[in-house]
C-alpha cells in the first residue's frame, strides 16, 4: 500500500519551488504548499506569517521558512510563530533559516559593511544587505525584502521555545553563508528524533 505524501507549508516561497528548501523535502513523499505574501510570486495561497487563516488548523505536517523571520517587526515574530504552531500537526516540525547576526556584526566590526561578502545568484551581497534588506531589490520598489527585526542563534533559539517550539536542534553557518538553521518540534520527541529530522534537513 502506498504511503500517503506528507505536506509541507513553504512560507515566504517567493519564486522558489520545493527543490530550494531541504533534500529531504525536495523529495517525492512531500508535497509543498506555497504560501507567500506577494501575488506575483505566484503561491498556492497569498498571506502573511502573521495571518495564514488560509491553511486550515493542525492540517499540515512540517513547514519551511527560509529567510522570512527577519521580515517581521520584533512584537510579529511571536505572532508568526503562533500561526506556525496553529497550522502545523501536533506531531510537526518546522525548519526555519534566517541570516546569523553574530557573523554579519564582526564584518561590520571590521569595516567591511557595504564590501561584497559574498556573491549570490542576484549578485553580490555585503553585510548591509543582510542586515537591513536586499538594496537593489529595494531600490525596485520590493519593500517586502526590507529587514525589520534579527536573531543570533542564542535568541532564535529562545524566541522558537517561547513560540511553542520547545525542542530544537540548531547549526550556525558563518562565512561564506552567514546563516542559521533551526528545525523545532512541539513536546514528544526525543534527541535522537531532533538529530534525525536536523541531518534530514540541515544543508
Amino acid at each position: 500500500m502506498q504511503r500517503a505524501l506528507k505536506t509541507f507549508v513553504h512560507v515566504g516561497c517567493g519564486q522558489n519551488s520545493k527543490q530550494q528548501t531541504t533534500r529531504t523535502f525536495a523529495t517525492d513523499a512531500w508535497r509543498e504548499l506555497r504560501f507567500d505574501i506577494d501575488p506575483n510570486a505566484k503561491p498556492d495561497l497569498v498571506g502573511t506569517m502573521t495571518d495564514m487563516s488560509a491553511v486550515p488548523t493542525g492540517s499540515v505536517d512540517a513547514i519551511f521558512s527560509s529567510h522570512n523571520l527577519e521580515h517581521l517587526y520584533p512584537h510579529e515574530v511571536p505572532l508568526a510563530l503562533a500561526e506556525f504552531r496553529r497550522i502545523v500537526k501536533p506531531d510537526g516540525f518546522v525548519v526555519v533559516t534566517c541570516p546569523d547576526l553574530q557573523s554579519v556584526c564582526a564584518l561590520v566590526a571590521e569595516g567591511k559593511l557595504t564590501e561584497p561578502a559574498y556573491m549570490s545568484p542576484a549578485g553580490p551581497i555585503a553585510a548591509i544587505d543582510i542586515l537591513y534588506g536586499h538594496r537593489p531589490s529595494l531600490k525596485n520598489g520590493n519593500l517586502y525584502m526590507a529587514h525589520r527585526c534579527g536573531f543570533t542563534e542564542k535568541v532564535l533559539m529562545h524566541t522558537l521555545a517561547h513560540g511553542g517550539f520547545p525542542l530544537l536542534a540548531t547549526v550556525r553557518r558563518p562565512h561564506p553563508a552567514y546563516d542559521l538553521w533551526a528545525v523545532a518540534s512541539g513536546p514528544g520527541r526525543d534527541e535522537a528524533a531532533m538529530r534525525a529530522l536536523a541531518a534530514a534537513h540541515f544543508p
